[in-house]
């Protein structure tokens, strides 16, 4: 695909998936201004255009972020960015063919899995050799009544189970988002699971142990799959209008979902979906016992509520507020806020140095940003 000719429908999709900069009309409910002692622990640095999500490996003792490139004729090269993690110094450059966006790690295993959105593909990384060695086709093209070939489905969030040789990769669509199952040593595709919803289904978050696959998606649900039956096993409604990331807590059966408020997704839910009507400014973070979809809490947040990573052993829970331009952190057994750092202009994903307590971000540019400008990663050391 060209990028001069990126449809109006795809970059709506990378919009909603992916977190790139929409114009916003509403400001921060919540955020306070950051101490000075917690902005003095961040620094940043910007690397490359078109930046999306990130990873941290201990294995490697780097940071590997997607660039995208960016669309249009300014576009940089789609590339995987191998950085430094104290410095943030580019260390690396894994060029791609194809477009990257989302990624996930299986560090164990020396593998880093791009999500190629506009591709509704998955290009295998090496990260031991710092090279890309594949790309898996998730779907092939369909001729649609214009008697133009595309897509039908992009991409937004992608998880691995390691241990169990299986990718998952949320593919969506307003026409029925679906779950893609991969086995990882042989790199084919193994399942294509319905039922996700006729919206898009932009979280995903695995619980490994318990043999179950949590997706969210705009139609205000959580919708749960079996990953040892390949089928949907439950679904429930939550208030969470626009259900982004999610977040499970391995110790007990809390899930975290970020309830986005994004004015521009109200939007397309009211023009896409019947009966819809609007009943929750969004955010802030939602808290659910999973097995049951009952709410426990709801944790107010900043404009624009998107990523979100729990620390589990530090009780540490965090989130971006992407209108907001800062990244809040909570304590997750009373869901108090501990701590705010500002990094405008639309803080995206996040990474987490564990051993360390460093906390990892990707920044997008802003309106006012010249066109073609580099994008961001901070780093926070907690």
């Amino acid at each position: 695909m060209r990028a001069t000719s990126l449809c109006k429908s795809a970059a709506f999709a990378i919009a909603i998936a992916l977190g790139v900069a929409v114009p916003s009309a509403y400001a921060a409910s919540l955020d306070a201004p950051a101490s000075t002692a917690a902005q003095s622990a961040v620094q940043r640095s910007a690397v490359a255009q078109g930046l999306y999500e990130l990873a941290y490996s201990a294995k490697q003792n780097a940071l590997y972020v997607a660039s995208s490139g960016g669309f249009g004729d300014d576009a940089g090269p789609a590339q995987v960015l191998k950085l430094d993690p104290t410095t943030l110094a580019v260390q690396a450059t894994i060029p791609l063919e194809r477009k990257g966006f989302g990624v996930v790690l299986d560090d164990a295993n020396d593998r880093l899995y791009v999500g190629n959105t506009v591709d509704t593909s998955v290009t295998v990384v090496d990260t031991a050799q710092a090279k890309a060695i594949g790309i898996l086709q998730l779907m092939e093209k369909k001729v649609g009544k214009d008697g133009k070939a595309s897509y039908t489905h992009d991409l937004r969030e992608l998880v691995v189970d390691g241990a169990n040789s299986r990718l998952y990769v949320t593919g969506h669509s307003g026409e029925g988002s679906v779950l893609f199952v991969v086995d990882t040593q042989s790199l084919k595709l193994l399942n294509t699971i319905p039922g996700l919803g006729n919206a898009k289904a932009p979280g995903l978050a695995l619980d490994a142990a318990n043999k179950r696959v949590y997706t969210s998606n705009l139609l205000g649900e959580v919708v749960v799959v079996g990953t040892d039956t390949g089928k949907v096993e439950q679904r429930y409604k939550v208030t969470a209008e626009q259900p982004m990331n999610i977040a499970l807590d391995p110790a007990s059966p809390r899930l975290f979902i970020t309830d986005q408020g994004s004015e521009m997704i109200r939007k397309y839910q009211g023009s896409s979906i019947e009966g819809f009507a609007s009943k929750h400014p969004g955010m802030r973070v939602l808290v659910l016992d999973r097995t049951t979809g009952k709410e426990l809490a709801s944790i107010p947040a900043g404009a624009g509520t998107l990523g979100i990573l729990l620390d589990a052993p530090r009780k540490r829970l965090y989130v971006t507020n992407r209108e907001a331009g800062s990244v809040t952190g909570y304590d997750s057994d009373t869901y108090q806020q501990i701590g705010t750092w500002s990094v405008p202009t639309h803080p995206n994903s996040l990474a987490l140095d564990a051993k360390n307590h460093v906390l990892y971000v990707t920044i997008k540019n802003g309106d006012d940003e010249a066109k073609g400008a580099k994008e961001s990663v901070a780093r926070v050391a907690l």
